[in-house]
């Protein structure tokens, strides 16, 4: 059995404003997301963010030791470090962050990774979007940022 992905704040924050918060499950139950992480969340003070994170049930808050040395070298933020930590300690769990640099020491330390962009693809994917460009516009205005050429690029792969 595969182990419950765990989520960053971006991912978490954008597709809760966005009123796409389950994306996140695509992967799998319950999504994790480390007490670093949901306190991230709450310091962004994004109201609809911190009611998700509270009411959702299929959101399981979980304690976290410090990231292993290798990782805490990548000088992170702490929520990314903290999700790259949780993946590492449990083999199998995919790490959902949208940072550039976690994604790359996600690579480093051979830890599977979607950002949102790759959440919406796969919902496109398995028939629950009809179109994912209309989707990933909607979260361009709630704030993701998301580079205009890659996103064009990546939808016409999927034939948008």
């Amino acid at each position: 059995m595969a182990e419950p992905p765990v989520a960053d704040a971006s991912p978490f924050i954008f597709s809760a404003k966005a009123g796409l918060l389950d994306l996140l499950k695509l992967e799998g139950q319950p999504v994790l997301i480390p007490a670093a992480v949901a306190q991230e969340i709450r310091d962004h003070e994004v109201d609809l963010a911190v009611k998700a994170l509270e009411r959702t049930p299929w959101i399981q808050i979980v304690s976290m030791p410090p990231a292993p040395a290798g990782i805490a070298a990548w000088d992170l933020g702490c929520g990314e470090a903290s999700v790259l930590a949780w993946a590492c300690a449990h083999p199998g769990t995919l790490a959902i962050v949208d940072d550039r640099a976690a994604r790359r020491c996600a690579q480093v330390w051979r830890i599977q990774t979607r950002g949102t962009l790759g959440l919406v693809l796969l919902a496109k994917q398995r028939g629950i979007l009809p179109l994912a460009r209309p989707v990933l516009e909607r979260l361009l205005q709630v704030g993701l940022y998301l580079d205009r050429e890659l996103m064009d690029s990546v939808l016409a792969l999927v034939g948008e």
